[in-house]
């Protein structure tokens, strides 16, 4: 693939990825009483702390990660969350057979997004975000072209 397409595929993927996270996180932020509901459902404790973090982690986590700042980190975190949620919310194997279609897409579309962190995780943000800003210059700080 040609190089200089790579810093603008790879800002359009973790803006893309970020996203999903930004959204939620916002939408858990805004209806506390609903999601902590959520939470409750699936048979966690303190339901309305785990909201408020939950909420806080996707914001901040999906805002980082789209602007590159300590996007590593941020998308360890997202990752893990993520493979923990469709854990605990899309158990598409213990649900009547009319609902195990949309948890199995749900389950599976969770463990994709994960993969996506794991990636961004491993590879870091690429040359367009503020971790490449912030690199000492001659710290293997990739070029901004």
């Amino acid at each position: 693939m040609l190089d200089s397409i790579k810093p603008p595929l790879t800002l359009i993927g973790r803006v893309l990825l970020a996203l999903m996270f930004i959204i939620a996180g916002y939408g858990k932020l805004t209806n506390l009483g609903g999601t902590a509901g959520y939470i409750a459902s699936g048979g966690l404790p303190m339901a309305s702390t785990l909201a408020v973090l939950v909420g806080l982690l996707e914001l901040l986590g999906g805002l980082a990660l789209a602007v590159g700042f300590h996007a590593r980190w941020a998308a360890l975190a997202l990752g893990v969350f993520t493979l923990l949620a469709a854990a605990l919310f899309h158990k598409f194997w213990a649900v009547a057979p009319a609902q195990q279609m949309v948890q199995q897409l749900m389950f599976m579309k969770n463990l994709s997004v994960a993969g996506g962190m794991f990636v961004v995780a491993a590879l870091g943000a690429g040359p367009l975000s503020v971790d490449a800003r912030r690199a000492p210059i001659g710290s293997g700080r990739p070029a901004l072209n």
